[in-house]
């Protein structure tokens, strides 16, 4: 586990997250590929809930970071994409993030777009990590 710092800027107002993490001298970082709402076969998980998905690709994105030697506290950014155009859908995968990442309020952002990879996906998360060499 690392001592990732994370920047809160008092000058700056919006949503719960960091404005900047910083990552310790010496860190290895740890790119990961997004992680999608699939199960165990591939398949995606419940088609049209956001919510639904964006807690299993949290999973996904917890079983990457466990293989990476890394934990959800070793997340420095995270890229949460949600195909809608719909700011009610953006907000309800922000708000089982935030829930699943507690007081780990690391850089993020919400984006929009209009088709991610898999049938009937609606949620893909890019997390950046550090972790201990």
């Amino acid at each position: 586990m690392t001592s990732v710092r994370l920047i809160h800027s008092a000058l700056l107002k919006h949503a719960d997250y960091a404005d900047a993490a910083v990552v310790p001298s010496g860190s290895e970082v740890v790119f990961l590929a997004g992680a999608c709402p699939l199960d165990d076969s591939g398949a995606t998980v419940a088609p049209g809930d956001v919510a639904a998905q964006t807690r299993r690709a949290l999973h996904n994105m917890e079983v990457a970071l466990s293989d990476s030697a890394a934990s959800i506290t070793d997340v420095v950014f995270i890229r949460v994409l949600v195909a809608s155009n719909r700011r009610e859908d953006l907000g309800a995968a922000w708000s089982v993030v935030r829930e699943r990442f507690g007081a780990h309020q690391v850089p993020a952002t919400l984006q929009g777009v209009t088709v991610l990879g898999y049938p009937d996906q609606l949620v893909e998360i890019e997390p950046v990590a550090v972790r201990a060499p």
